[in-house]
């Protein structure tokens, strides 16, 4: 964890703990709450509004012809 949170690539980690994969090591690396709260701080708001999904009339068409 030390490593992680110094910045440590998980995938040199991986290596260094003779892993065959990174997989292997992720079952091992839990992110402590600073860590969470670091990467929340890097998210932005979405630009766009969400909206929903509205088919049109040919698709939904061609789904009930299915």
């Amino acid at each position: 964890m030390n490593m992680l949170q110094s910045g440590v690539d998980i995938t040199v980690i991986a290596l260094w703990l003779g892993h065959e994969s990174t997989a292997t090591t992720h079952m091992y690396v839990e992110a402590d709450l600073a860590m969470k709260e670091r990467a929340l701080k890097t998210l932005q708001a979405p630009s766009v509004k969400a909206s929903r999904f509205r088919p049109e009339d040919r698709l939904l068409a061609f789904l009930e012809g299915l």
